[in-house]
């Protein structure tokens, strides 16, 4: 049993016992069950004299139980520490040759077994102190067999051993059971050793996958990290953006601010422009419609000539171009002032001269033209009535008369043909 491994020894440290599986009746299954094989033990005419209460020495074992003793009792540090003490300068070449000079003292008293007795005594007296009040050899076979299938096998083996009730049947039965137990261990090491190997080339397979995944987390970092600069650009870039929209949009609403206030009339002037464009609608419609008229008189025309019927033209001429005879009510427009905003220029004499039929007084702007825009405020203020030919006429003209008659209230006469018949026609509108 001295060629036992390091690791058998290792194995059956008190200070690390192996935890063990226990079978129903209480000892592990590869340890050779007292139970099964019950101990010979000696009839009653031939048990020995009782040896009273002294325990036995290491050197008074049988000598096949030093090896074990040394091998399970003692772990390899502190057998170091005890050889070096003893021994003083290392003479060994290995443990497996200290493990046997041990052995070799210890089967005779001397300076080493004394050394060694003592030191099993003080490390396992809380079991020898147990082992003492066993009186009997059965209760030590009990005993043996509660804690020898368990963790405390090295205390429960040297107790038992130096036991003053252990026969040499029962000592010969313990040596077999932890003969057997370390062929056990001996082979679980081998199975573990390859265990061991696989699970060295299993774990050498892990690392360099680690290894591969950690390169591969690594550059997906990287290119996290420039994905993350690239949006903190485009975000600062876009911050910019919006704060030149919002400062562009603070100085739009400032500056429409301001147009608002210095013109308050600017929704009503919008509104009369777009009436203004329905009003250019209708009389572009109106302007084909003529045409189509007159191209229809014209084929009539046409048509009579071929009959050898006087023409109509003469006479349509003239009703045209015959002077108005109106006769307006002096009384309505006498002292008023009448402004007459647009027109032909060659038609302001026949203008003047109807208006002054009334007993009105005259006034005219031809609607930003020729006169100043800016006196069409002042004489829009002086005027009682207001005619404006909305053919001939600007169109900022054409809203300033309109805002200004719909902010004071004054009558305002829109005429669309810039003609005397129609001028009177919209006087006498505005005296009736």
């Amino acid at each position: 049993m001295c060629d036992t491994p390091r690791r058998l020894l290792d194995f059956l440290r008190p200070e690390a016992p192996p935890a063990v599986a226990m079978p129903a009746s209480g000892a592990p299954a590869w340890v050779p069950s007292l139970a099964a094989a019950p101990l010979s033990l000696p009839r009653p005419h031939e048990v020995q004299p009782a040896q009273g209460s002294r325990r036995q020495r290491i050197w008074e074992l049988d000598a096949h139980a030093h090896c074990p003793v040394v091998g399970v009792c003692l772990p390899i540090p502190q057998l170091h520490k005890l050889a070096e003490r003893l021994y003083g300068a290392r003479t060994w070449q290995d443990e497996y040759e200290l493990h046997c000079m041990v052995v070799t003292d210890c089967k005779q008293r001397g300076r080493v077994a004394e050394a060694v007795q003592k030191e099993l005594d003080r490390r396992y007296q809380l079991a020898i102190q147990q082992a003492s009040r066993l009186k009997t050899t059965e209760q030590l076979i009990a005993w043996w067999r509660h804690l020898g299938a368990g963790p405390q096998l090295a205390e429960a083996f040297w107790a038992t051993l130096t036991h003053p009730r252990c026969t040499p049947d029962l000592a010969h039965r313990v040596l077999g059971q932890v003969h057997m137990l370390q062929h056990q261990v001996g082979a679980a090491t081998r199975v573990d050793h390859a265990q061991f190997e696989a699970l060295y080339d299993s774990h050498a397979e892990a690392v360099r996958e680690r290894d591969e995944a950690q390169g591969r987390v690594q550059q997906l970092l990287a290119s996290h990290a420039r994905r993350v600069e690239d949006l903190e650009r485009e975000v600062l870039r876009l911050r910019a953006e919006l704060i030149g929209r919002d400062t562009a949009h603070a100085q739009l609403a400032e500056a429409h601010e301001a147009l608002r206030q210095a013109q308050p009339d600017l929704p009503e002037r919008l509104s009369l422009q777009r009436e203004r464009q329905a009003l250019l609608g209708r009389n572009q419609t109106l302007q084909r419609q003529l045409q189509q008229q007159t191209e229809h008189v014209q084929r009539l025309q046409q048509r009579l000539a071929q009959l050898n019927v006087p023409p109509v033209a003469s006479t349509v001429a003239a009703a045209v171009e015959a002077p108005v005879r109106w006769h307006p009510r002096v009384e309505t427009m006498a002292e008023r002032a009448v402004l007459c905003v647009g027109g032909r220029p060659a038609s302001v004499p026949a203008y003047r001269a109807l208006i002054e039929q009334t007993g009105g007084r005259f006034l005219h702007h031809d609607g930003g033209e020729e006169d100043n825009p800016q006196r069409l405020d002042a004489t829009l203020a002086a005027a009682d009535l207001v005619i404006c030919q909305t053919g001939c006429i600007s169109h900022d003209a054409y809203w300033r008369v309109k805002a200004h008659c719909k902010r004071t209230g004054k009558p305002c006469l829109f005429v669309e043909t810039p003609s005397r018949a129609a001028l009177a026609r919209a006087l006498e509108e505005a005296t009736a």
